[in-house]
């Protein structure tokens, strides 16, 4: 018996030491992969104005994400993810690392920022300057845009364009966004031959971006049955946490025709305040000024408050303030002060839900002017 055994035995161990797959001399040919660590992010910036920077955050490790945080503490998995450049207008520390699935974080790149800028300082603005004699695109490092017809939740009528589209109904010599020889940026909702409608809807998102300052516009809004220009934010974080947890923050946005006295509403959306719920509040223009006409529409936006303006930045006609101004919102969380910037939103609606379809009163085209938009920080 102890002879027969020995016969099967040894067979089984000689196999096991050249498979490699058991045995204590065959674990040793066993190959552990050793992970590689992510390559540091890198810091770039680009001048802005009055000292302030545009910061962009890379890595050349591929796939990787960049976490980032510019209150001093340390990064983590559950800090702000780099999504676009964002403008630094005040005194800070940025600390950043990427982190890739299976391999090791990078360190923590760190750089200090002190421009030292005086509060209602201009920072950063795009003025739509033209020299030329004919329409140009928007600044294209600065401006995107959606495009489409899905409706955009509200059931709309409008097709978005993009600048320079040929996809139909789109035409690129009849552009729904441009820059005029006037110096003006023109937003036109335009009415095609099929009885359609085109527009456009231009953004910052993954151009650039703002956490904190006085953001302005100077507008002349188009006013008619079924129009609705807007200028507002989002949060970068909206591609990881999805609306409204991102936060929005309506600048400027008013529909149909003009009412006597005529309107501009500022509200906040968040997590438990959208829709009926939300937190919106009406200004109401001075006897004999419309919307249709010059105005400046802002916000000064700081740490846990949010402050909205038409053409006096130092009379706010509301400001929302966290936690005050949810109290009694159920579930509301303040989405403004999770350390991610917000991209810019320049549109004008055609139909939808709110405000209802246009009609023989609506004149097209339905231009939104914009002279400049402005940023000063706080």
């Amino acid at each position: 018996m102890r002879a027969g055994a020995a016969v099967i035995v040894f067979p089984l161990v000689w196999m096991a030491l050249l498979c490699g797959c058991g045995g204590g001399g065959g674990s040793s040919t066993a190959v552990t992969p050793v992970p590689t660590q992510v390559s540091a992010p890198t810091v770039a910036t680009k001048a802005a104005q009055a000292g302030a920077q545009i910061v962009s955050l890379a890595t050349t490790t591929s796939g990787a994400t960049i976490h980032y945080t510019v209150d001093r503490s340390t990064p983590t998995a559950s800090s702000p993810i780099y999504q676009a450049p964002f403008l630094v207008a005040s005194n800070l520390t940025l600390n950043a690392y990427a982190t890739a699935s299976g391999d090791k974080d990078s360190k923590v790149v760190t750089q200090a920022f002190t421009p030292n800028i005086a509060p209602g300082t201009l920072v950063w603005s795009d003025e739509f300057a033209n020299a030329t004699g004919s329409s140009q695109q928007p600044d294209p490092t600065v401006w995107g845009y959606d495009t489409g017809n899905s409706g955009f939740g509200n059931h709309e009528l409008e097709n978005y364009c993009a600048w320079g589209s040929a996809s139909s109904p789109c035409d690129p010599s009849n552009p729904n966004a441009f820059v005029g020889t006037d110096g003006y940026l023109h937003v036109v909702a335009q009415k095609t031959a099929s009885g359609g409608y085109t527009s456009a809807r231009m953004k910052s998102q993954g151009l650039f971006s703002l956490q904190y300052g006085r953001l302005e516009a100077k507008i002349w809004v188009p006013e008619g049955q079924g129009i609705w220009p807007a200028f507002w934010t989002l949060g970068n974080n909206i591609t990881t946490v999805n609306w409204p947890a991102c936060g929005e923050q309506d600048i400027m946005e008013r529909v149909n025709a003009a009412l006597s006295p005529d309107w501009n509403e500022g509200s906040v959306h968040g997590t438990g305040f959208t829709g009926d719920a939300g937190l919106g509040t009406k200004f109401y223009f001075p006897a004999g000024q419309t919307a249709a006409g010059w105005h400046t529409y802002g916000i000064t936006w700081k740490k846990n408050s949010v402050a909205f303006y038409v053409d006096d930045p130092s009379n706010p006609y509301v400001t929302y303030n966290n936690p005050a101004s949810l109290t009694g919102l159920n579930g509301a969380v303040w989405p403004f002060d999770t350390g991610d910037s917000a991209f810019i939103i320049m549109n004008v609606a055609v139909g939808g839900d709110w405000p209802g379809s246009p009609n023989g009163s609506t004149a097209f085209p339905a231009a939104m002017l914009v002279d400049y938009v402005r940023i000063y920080a706080n």
